[in-house]
């Protein structure tokens, strides 16, 4: 989780988000993160709050993310997502209302600016964005959207948790039996606590779970809090939620993912929908569209290494003395048991079982490419 924490911001003014306060009145190890004050864990510690997510259910305050609601006049849905698709190579308007989708916004190159969630909504499109990428962000879509009339507006100090594990069900189910309805990226508009939420059936761990919109007030801590007073529940910092996006083979962006990576690379080409490739007509899709023909230089790959010693990102992997690709992503996996790691190498050399070598403190240590992910989805389709 390390090489995640920017220790430049750490004389820096840090936001807060609105659990801030409740993080530390539950005696969070706070950190610097994307330019906000977060808690990277608990008392339970890294291992335990990543083992307790896997069996039971986990809180997150993803408060600082990026949540954006894109709006066109008079509610015209195909105005907003022609509009949107310029510069996002997903099918914005096979998006049914109801229902979320991965996707990124791609630069001419053919690199992603960021990755992101779209959910469409009756009358408008919620956009959740990394907090890095902010302010590039919503640069990109005020420059291609507002041009056609279209309300770009970030909503500021609202509460976004994730309730992430394979307990999360039930205990939403308590507050709102009818959740149980709700599928793998679905998103509803549901009354929690006494308050409107928004909640989506989605999360970044790999696990069954949930992302909630909260009132920034009372009644949306209260809603917190209650979650947290169900033994089920624990708090969960950066350190578990690192681990376990990494088991489940999910990229980060500013690590796995850059201005410089394509989707090819990455290995997300399903992400873009048969009509995007065939309008071809999205930021980059030169680039693209033929890597995704006569493949790309590099490719994203699982990494196994087969010593105890983990590999960071930024190791150095090796054949026959030779560099061969570079660790983005690398740690212990507490639900496996031992180090897991993602980076990048020479296509090639990208077949799973291939023999590599992770260059680690000037000493190679045995490894070998793998497929991802390392633990299995477990989600509600």
């Amino acid at each position: 989780m390390a090489a995640d924490i920017d220790d430049s911001e750490l004389d820096s003014d840090l936001k807060e988000t609105p659990l801030t306060g409740l993080h530390r009145a539950l005696g969070a190890k706070m950190v610097p993160f994307a330019g906000y004050d977060m808690p990277v864990q608990y008392a339970l510690g890294v291992m335990k709050e990543h083992l307790h997510t896997r069996a039971a259910a986990g809180l997150f305050d993803v408060s600082h993310m990026g949540q954006v609601i894109l709006r066109a006049p008079d509610g015209d849905a195909a105005r907003l997502d022609a509009a949107l698709e310029k510069i996002i190579p997903v099918d914005v308007a096979g998006l049914a209302e109801g229902r979320q989708r991965y996707g990124f916004l791609t630069n001419e190159n053919g690199g992603i600016e960021d990755d992101l969630m779209i959910a469409r909504r009756e009358d408008h499109l919620f956009v959740v964005v990394n907090a890095a990428r902010k302010d590039n962000d919503l640069r990109l879509l005020r420059a291609a959207l507002e041009p056609e009339g279209i309300r770009v507006k970030l909503l500021e100090s609202r509460a976004l948790i994730a309730l992430q594990g394979p307990q999360a069900e039930d205990v939403l189910a308590e507050h709102y039996p009818d959740i149980r309805n709700m599928r793998f990226m679905d998103v509803e508009t549901l009354p929690l606590g006494g308050a409107e939420c928004w909640v989506s059936r989605s999360g970044y761990t790999g696990e069954d779970g949930f992302e909630l919109l909260l009132p920034n007030n009372e009644v949306g801590l209260g809603i917190v809090k209650a979650l947290l007073e169900d033994d089920r529940v624990k708090p969960i910092g950066l350190g578990a939620r690192d681990s376990l996006r990494l088991e489940a083979g999910l990229c980060l962006y500013g690590h796995d993912l850059s201005p410089d990576i394509s989707p090819i690379e990455a290995d997300l080409g399903w992400v873009i929908q048969k009509r995007r490739r065939e309008a071809a007509d999205f930021p980059g899709a030169a680039r693209i569209l033929k890597e995704q023909t006569d493949g790309p230089s590099r490719r994203r790959v699982g990494i196994q290494p087969l010593e105890r010693a983990p590999a960071r990102e930024g190791t150095e992997i090796q054949i026959d003395g030779k560099q061969v690709g570079i660790v983005t992503s690398g740690g212990f996996g507490p639900s496996v048991e031992k180090p897991v790691a993602m980076g990048y190498v020479s296509a090639e050399h990208a077949a799973p079982g291939t023999k590599i070598d992770l260059i680690v403190r000037g000493k190679a240590r045995a490894a070998e490419v793998c497929e991802l992910p390392f633990v299995q989805p477990n989600y509600k389709r």
